[in-house]
């Protein structure tokens, strides 16, 4: 699907999505789900949204865990 838009539009939208962690299509799949469901438009089937990134804990050494020896 291609999108189109404003190119300071689309700056300040992938300034938001960084300081949300999430990526532009996040960012926007994100504002456009919560516009729908505030609209009463968000369809009965559409699943959650999905979670994206690394998994919650217990995947690998967090920050401030010190490298194996």
């Amino acid at each position: 699907m291609l999108l189109r838009l404003d190119p300071q539009v689309y700056e300040a939208l992938a300034r938001w999505a960084g300081d949300e962690l999430r990526s532009a299509n996040a960012q926007i799949e994100f504002l456009l789900r919560r516009a729908l469901a505030e609209a009463g438009r968000l369809p009965g089937d559409a699943g959650p949204l999905p979670r994206r990134g690394r998994p919650p804990g217990g995947s690998g050494p967090g920050p401030g865990t010190p490298p194996p020896q």
